[in-house]
């Protein structure tokens, strides 16, 4: 009868770990700043179609926020896909997925991809105000190199307004302010 117990708790601890993995673990790896060690940890991950759907879209997004630092975009955007198709519940979540998204495809030349993934990350929410305005700088951006000046203008606004606390954002709409000045229209 104890044998019995022990087995069943086994096989629970078995299916426990296929379905939830070491996601959990990896948090605290990112939380102490050893991305190395959760970077290990995440490649443990052999079945991740196993993987319980919301564990399953963590999974994808810290993958290709992986990726993503080192700066191998295709991989990256190709894990972000997968995390939008195991379904975000959260919206704030969806939203930086897809301006995840829209920057890898300004990177990689896409523009009209990243204007379109960019839009839809804004009309979905995104979880603060400084990804908000990065979003709408990069659409600003976009615009003025498509040579539609009123919607620059419009995107620069709304980048301004959400008065972001990032040195780099904060720098960027500096410098954007010296160029806007002089735009037609």
């Amino acid at each position: 009868m104890l044998v019995g117990y022990f087995f069943l708790v086994a096989i629970l601890m078995v299916v426990a770990d296929l379905m939830i993995g070491p996601i959990t673990l990896i948090q605290k790896y990112i939380e102490d700043g050893d991305f190395e060690g959760a970077q290990k940890l995440l490649k443990r991950v052999k079945y991740p179609n196993l993987l319980y759907k919301p564990v399953r879209s963590a999974y994808y997004m810290l993958k290709s926020n992986f990726s993503t630092m080192n700066e191998n975009f295709e991989d990256a955007e190709t894990d972000i896909r997968k995390s939008l198709e195991a379904g975000i519940n959260d919206k704030n979540v969806e939203g930086g997925a897809y301006l995840q998204l829209g920057m890898i495809s300004y990177k990689k030349g896409n523009k009209k991809e990243a204007y379109e993934h960019l839009k839809k990350a804004i009309q979905l929410g995104l979880p603060d105000k400084d990804s908000e305005a990065s979003a709408y700088l990069q659409l600003s951006g976009i615009c003025g190199e498509r040579r539609d000046f009123k919607g620059m203008k419009f995107y620069y606004a709304k980048a301004k307004a959400c008065k972001s606390k990032n040195e780099n954002i904060v720098s960027q709409i500096k410098e954007m302010d010296k160029y806007i000045s002089r735009v037609p229209g």
